[in-house]
């Protein structure tokens, strides 16, 4: 499974080659064939656009009122139409890119390497260049008048929107192995959301850094590291007044978003986040199976496995379906009440790592090739 190829040993900030050290891939579980459809929902690629490849790194297109926003590897980041995928402009920032994009319409912000940041205004000049204190695969959030970034020591500091001048910063401490993933952030109200290694999801003040309260998704478990491994995956989600996120070898769960007050936690592993929406919470989990629960209660509504193994994105509930993206390219859609498939449409043959974005009447998604897709559906 990809999972043991994202394993990382993080003392020293020592990024180790995870399928190296830990062994190579199980050749047991073999991605499912694709499920012959017939008829059912028929989705329509509304535009295309092409950047260049994101390597090791996931690239999650950013948006703000009417834009788009896209980054890649090669150091490009555009701003498009997102109705239309028209250009608005591109810009190559001359770094090699890590991490992004985070925007609050006004400041478009990425991580480059070696821990560089960079920040740019809504028409594509820079505005400051700053440098984290290691390598950034986290995206940046931008809000409340400052860009919170997340290194891979698990340092959290924010600048100053404007001028990039420092305002605080916070050190957490990291487990023995982690994942080599991008860890989310998300700003909501006075707060921002960090999920941390070790199944934690920190709650911290915009204006000073103050903790304002820390939440337990997933709880360390095993008797060897490895299997002690429980990071938070993906992005958390805010929806109306609860905050959700999803963790390796751990749990789904919601909580109050204001108070920290949980709600409900159910048994799962996912390297990738959740999706949810006014009735239901969704997870793509490692196997490949995509669940979804009550957000009221956290029972269990429904289960899809026929795409097992076949290393699913985060979903996305859209309209009366939910999609979401796999190793090949392929962008999958399921009835949103009961889970069954309704549809499929293909984007350029490469991995859908990243989370997939709604603009409007589109889904946008980003291969790990660079083709940019927006898709509508009737």
């Amino acid at each position: 499974m990809r999972i043991t190829e994202k394993v990382i040993a993080a003392s020293v900030f020592a990024m180790l080659a995870g399928c190296s050290l830990f062994g190579s891939k199980d050749t047991k579980n073999q991605p499912a064939p694709l499920v012959e459809l017939k008829g059912g929902m028929v989705p329509k690629t509304v535009w295309k656009y092409s950047m260049n490849k994101a390597g090791t790194a996931v690239f999650t297109p950013a948006i703000s009122g009417e834009s788009v926003y896209v980054a890649d590897g090669d150091g490009v980041l555009a701003r498009l139409n997102a109705a239309s995928g028209k250009e608005a402009w591109r810009v190559k920032t001359g770094v090699d890119l890590t991490a992004g994009v985070g925007t609050d319409g006004e400041v478009v912000v990425v991580g480059g390497k070696k821990g560089v940041i960079l920040a740019y205004d809504a028409n594509g000049k820079e505005l400051w260049k700053g440098q984290a204190s290691s390598e950034v695969l986290s995206s940046p959030v931008v809000g409340g008048g400052v860009v919170v970034v997340r290194s891979v020591d698990n340092l959290i500091t924010a600048y100053d929107a404007k001028t990039g001048v420092k305002r605080w910063s916070v050190a957490r401490t990291t487990p023995a192995l982690t994942l080599r993933n991008a860890p989310g952030m998300v700003i909501n109200g006075p707060n921002v959301y960090v999920a941390q290694p070790g199944g934690k999801l920190l709650v911290l003040a915009l204006a000073g850094g103050l903790q304002r309260f820390e939440l337990v998704v997933g709880e360390p478990r095993g008797a060897t590291e490895l299997e002690r491994v429980t990071d938070i995956a993906g992005t958390p989600v805010i929806f109306e007044k609860d905050v959700c996120a999803v963790s390796y070898q751990g749990r789904v769960a919601c909580f109050d978003a204001t108070t920290g007050a949980p709600h409900w936690s159910k048994p799962t592993s996912s390297d990738v986040g959740v999706a949810v929406d006014q009735r239901f919470v969704f997870v793509s989990d490692d196997k490949g199976e995509v669940a979804a629960y009550s957000r009221e209660s956290g029972s269990n509504a429904w289960k899809n496995d026929k795409m097992s193994y076949r290393r699913l994105s985060t979903p996305v509930s859209f309209g009366r379906a939910v999609a979401v993206g796999d190793y090949q390219g392929y962008v999958h859609f399921l009835s949103r009440e009961d889970g069954s498939y309704i549809g499929r449409a293909a984007t350029d043959g490469s991995p859908i790592q990243s989370d997939p974005v709604i603009a409007g009447s589109n889904l946008i998604f980003q291969t790990q090739s660079g083709t940019v897709t927006a898709l509508a559906v009737e």
